[in-house]
This record gives C-alpha cells, structure tokens and sequence, in this order.
C-alpha cells in the first residue's frame, strides 16, 4: 500500500524458472506491494512450480501460449478485478530491477501521470549494461522516428518495466491490441493518442543468459510493426480519423 492505493504486480512469465524467485525477492523487499499475479503463458520449464511456492503469489496458468500481449491482457485484468489501484509490470526475467518500483508507484500515487516507464536509455548505461549494440540502434532509430511522426518526447518506447493507474487501464481498448510483442508499443500509441502523460525513470539495463530477449528476426518484425503503430498514428491525426489501435 502506498498512500491508501493499492499496489500489485503483475509478472507476465514465459519460461521463466530459474530467475522468478530472485525477482519476487526483491519485489517483496520493497515493502508497499500488496499482491503478486503470476501468469504464465504456456511455459515449458517449472515456472508454474516455482511461482506456486512463493508465499502470497496469486498463479494463473494460460494452457496455451497466447503471446506476450495476449499474457499482459490477462495481467491487467485480473489486477483490476483484485481492486489495484496501480498496476506495475515486471518481467519476471530480472532484466528490470524492482528497487525501482516505490518510485514509479509514487509518480502516479501523486497524481503527476497515468503511466510511468522504466527507461533503459536515461542516464546513459545501456551498454554498459549489456545491451546488444544492434538492439541499442535499433531502439534509437525507432525511438526517434516514432517521436517524430506522434509528437512525443519519450527516451524509449520499448522497455517492458511499466507502470499503470487504475484508471488509464479501465479506459484502454486492450482488445484492439496485438497478442504479440507490439502489444506494448501500440499501448503507449494508445495513451499518447488518446492526450495522456507519460513518466520516465532511469532503469539500469542487466542482460544476462537467462533474461529473455528476442532474436534478431522477431525484433525486425516487431520494428517494422512498430514504424506501421507511428504512420498509422500520424495519417489518423492528419485525417481525423480514429486509428486501428485506439
């Protein structure tokens, strides 16, 4: 709890066995998360058995693997059925610290924004991180086109540590979003679409063997998916018309 709003965490998992705990660990170490949802997306290693032995963890189980977007549907649902005020998304790979979390709960708690992201391109580390140098262009390249064509100033569009308020969730039209990885770029269009604010925090980035990434060829798809999110964006606000994911 966190000025009488209620915290939980939401942890779209995918094969993610051998680093749940260490995340859960430090989550709970952060004292103001009141609930823990795991939801596993048709995982093929023991993510089930390891989440169903944290104490406190709330475990859905898709028994088909929907995709990451299709995952974070059900996240936020059943986040917003248990009475979450602020929704935070951790990926349960520990790529993203959850010391960040009173942070970004408290930019919304405050009432300064509806959405807070956990940047890895602030403050100038992601290399230093481990961040593949093909990764960190590619991020700059569509970072910088996406700013251009919807009017935004964001360092990044693409870390998956997010934090959300009740309220910008229940006015989301999450089914016109894709069950994939540009689920959480047309997310953000959505908002910025539909005139909210977005905060950022520096995240220091932490690649590793075990924290998933995608390869080269899905992060190609998921690139030219997201230049289509910005055009869409930008011939709608042309037109007037209502784009495909809002």
């Amino acid at each position: 709890m966190y000025r009488n709003h209620k915290i939980i965490v939401v942890m779209p998992a995918y094969n993610a066995a051998r680093t749940l705990k260490a995340t859960y660990d430090e989550v709970v170490d952060q004292g103001i998360v009141d609930e823990i949802i795991v939801v596993d997306d048709g995982s093929r290693d023991d993510t089930v058995a390891v989440a169903q032995a944290l104490p406190g963890v709330t475990v859905h189980v898709h028994q088909h693997n929907l995709g990451y977007g299709g995952n974070q549907k059900t996240c936020y649902r059943l986040a917003l059925e248990k009475g979450a005020d602020i929704v935070v998304m951790v990926h349960p790979d520990y790529q993203y610290t959850p010391k960040l979390i009173p942070a970004m709960v408290s930019m919304i708690a405050n009432g300064l924004y509806p959405c807070v992201l956990g940047s890895r391109i602030l403050g100038g580390y992601a290399l230093e991180g481990g961040m593949p140098w093909w990764k960190y262009l590619s991020n700059r390249f569509l970072t910088g086109v996406q700013n251009t064509l919807m009017g935004a100033k964001l360092s990044e569009y693409h870390t998956g540590y997010r934090a959300y308020s009740r309220e910008l969730l229940q006015s989301m039209r999450l089914d016109k979003l894709s069950n994939d990885f540009l689920f959480d770029n047309q997310f953000l269009a959505q908002v910025l679409w539909r005139r909210q604010t977005i905060g950022e925090v520096s995240c220091p980035t932490k690649y590793f063997t075990e924290a998933s990434s995608i390869n080269f060829n899905r992060s190609s798809i998921y690139g030219l998916g997201c230049l289509r999110v910005a055009l869409a964006f930008r011939f709608a606000r042309l037109t007037g018309r209502t784009p495909p994911f809002a």
